[in-house]
């Protein structure tokens, strides 16, 4: 059995039988299930790079307005599927896709897809907080700036909601004018998701976003994405199954490139029917 650490980082390895890893045989799902409300839809996805298959026959549906979790080993293609929402693997050589992605019904991958707006539409925030080397409040402005905006009273407007959205508020009003580098790790990653926030997208993706996080700080950021499902779809990719539980309100359980179960978080951890899900979700792997 894995230890909890090693379940939180995803490290597994099957055991070896003459030398060999055996893989597992994975009984993949006939279709995407069926969710309330879906705002994305992915159909018989399929993702290389070079000639190395990356993703397998991805099939599911996203609910709009609430938390999806992907969860799985490392190097089962969470992140790499999480990149295809808003077409973050087109800058990678080599890459190439196959298959279908819709966001409110419109695929992204249309000849008249404007790439800059969609990664506006689909915010992203990343494993190791990124601000920008500017202000506080610039950073926040940033996307409004970009958009346009000039007037002041706007984007003090924007920079205010957008901060107390992302539980910084408070913390920082008093500074707004001091570099985004002297916060803290966890006050950064929370000015990202505020940045993300303020151009008001329709799906925020979020890549391991507490893996470099204290566990107070990572409290807070669960307890941000909690609140913000009310307003955001939210997809986490992130290798700890007790953050996912907490958080998210469907799970895809990944493996070498395929999602071997995705349902409901409290049936895929309490009731899983792929043996594969059940070993995973309990440490017991191979």
């Amino acid at each position: 059995m894995l230890s909890g650490k090693a379940m939180e980082k995803g490290e597994f390895k099957a055991p070896e039988v003459n030398g060999v890893s055996p893989v597992p045989e994975v009984r993949k799902p006939e279709k995407a299930k069926s969710v309330p409300n879906p705002l994305v839809e992915v159909k018989d996805l399929n993702l290389f790079y070079g000639t190395k298959q990356a993703l397998q026959d991805i099939n599911m549906n996203i609910p709009r307005r609430q938390v999806t979790a992907f969860i799985g080993p490392s190097g089962c293609g969470k992140s790499t599927l999480l990149r295809c929402f808003n077409r973050l693997n087109d800058l990678i050589d080599d890459c190439r896709i196959e298959g279908e992605i819709s966001i409110n019904g419109k695929s992204i991958f249309d000849s008249d897809v404007d790439i800059t707006d969609l990664r506006k539409r689909v915010g992203m925030v990343f494993q190791k907080s990124n601000p920008f080397p500017k202000s506080i409040y610039e950073n926040v402005a940033y996307g409004a700036r970009i958009a346009g905006i000039k007037k002041k009273s706007v984007l003090d407007d924007i920079v205010e909601k957008n901060l107390k959205r992302a539980a910084l508020w408070d913390e920082v009003n008093d500074r707004l004018n001091d570099s985004a580098m002297s916060l803290s790790g966890g006050q950064q990653q929370r000015l990202c998701i505020a940045r993300a926030i303020a151009v008001e997208p329709d799906v925020l993706l979020m890549d391991e976003p507490c893996s470099a996080l204290d566990p107070i700080a990572t409290a807070k950021i669960e307890d941000l994405v909690t609140e913000l499902k009310s307003k955001f779809t939210i997809v986490i990719v992130t290798h700890n199954m007790q953050q996912a539980a907490r958080v998210s309100d469907y799970t895809a359980f990944m493996y070498i490139g395929d999602i071997v179960e995705f349902d409901a978080t409290e049936k895929i951890f309490l009731n899983p029917a792929e043996k594969h899900t059940e070993d995973y979700v309990s440490g017991r792997f191979g």
